[in-house]
């Protein structure tokens, strides 16, 4: 909590302290599947207020809203093994207070693992940092070094997870060649930046599309899936749903796929010109999905994209 109050007063800490916190990170997280399962906590964050089931809150994208990010603790509490989060990627670039965003998830997550999981979204990558403003930023916050020490980190963390048994969340959205399996996912070998194509570019970059079948992105990177890959994908695994994130919602989250698959989006007012709402998910016993909306705070006077060296789309 400290260190959020430091981080909250435009601080940095020492640049020793943050390569001791990333070097353990990439320990713990070189140790862990490429797929990860979550088990809904038995324990409600208020062990006081019995209106308060136990559940997990999953979270989408951040993109250095820092400010926001305090927003969501303030709403629905700190994270703790009896009130744990899912943050679905993409913490880091557009934002400019990346750099704090990132170190108090890894601190929550030394701290505590059962408290907090994170997976890797397209953003996590050293390709979208050079151009969206992480390098930048973490260059004027600290160095070379601490950069490349980010960008271990990053390259072994979790692709996706399965939450209750029944939920499968990923950043982008799902492999669009049939019959792939959870087991090909806990397979998939990270401690590498993402191929152009493949099982692990599907998962960061993939995004739903309203038809049947699949077509090229928009992105220019992966695929768009329709309702039937979801279907079929969902059926095999023995999943009821699908949590993705890596698109700006105008309400915070959109629901498709005839209610198969949602995406969360968790930076309101996104680069300070979007106007949307933010939204976090929580997930009961049941695993049927109960939505938060929230509008942005104010945060001090550093635009969005202060350390980008391009300015490139909002969308990739």
């Amino acid at each position: 909590m400290a260190s959020i109050e430091h981080f909250k007063n435009q601080k940095v800490i020492h640049k020793r302290y943050v390569a001791h916190l990333l070097i353990s990170a990439k320990h713990m997280y070189e140790n862990m599947s490429s797929l990860q399962e979550i088990p809904i906590p038995t324990i409600g964050p208020n062990k006081d207020d019995p209106t308060i089931k136990p559940r997990l809150t999953v979270c989408g994208d951040t993109h250095g809203q820092y400010y926001d990010v305090l927003n969501i603790f303030e709403i629905n509490g700190y994270p703790s093994s009896n009130n744990p989060y899912l943050f679905n990627g993409d913490f880091v670039d557009r934002g400019s207070f990346s750099v704090e965003v990132i170190l108090t998830m890894l601190l929550f997550k030394l701290s505590d693992p059962t408290c907090i999981h994170l997976h890797r979204g397209n953003h996590e990558t050293k390709n979208m940092n050079k151009i969206y403003g992480f390098e930048g930023e973490v260059k004027a916050k600290y160095d070379d070094k601490i950069f490349d020490l980010f960008l271990e980190v990053f390259s072994h963390f979790p692709l996706a997870s399965v939450v209750g048994n029944k939920v499968f969340v990923t950043h982008g959205g799902l492999p669009t060649e049939p019959g792939v399996t959870l087991d090909d996912i806990k397979k998939i070998k990270r401690g590498c930046e993402p191929p152009n194509s493949g099982l692990m570019s599907d998962l960061l970059w993939a995004d739903p599309q309203p038809f049947p079948g699949k077509s090229p992105s928009k992105r220019g990177v992966g695929f768009s899936f329709g309702p039937d890959i979801t279907e079929s994908f969902l059926k095999l695994n023995d999943l009821q749903l699908l949590v993705r994130s890596h698109e700006v919602k105008d309400e915070g989250y959109l629901v498709e796929h005839g209610g198969k698959t949602i995406t969360v989006f968790s930076a309101p007012n996104y680069c300070d010109s979007m106007g949307n709402k933010g939204a976090f998910i929580h997930f009961e016993e049941s695993c049927e999905p109960k939505f938060t909306q929230y509008e942005a705070v104010p945060h001090p006077n550093v635009r969005p994209m202060a350390y980008a060296a391009g300015m490139g789309g909002l969308f990739m």
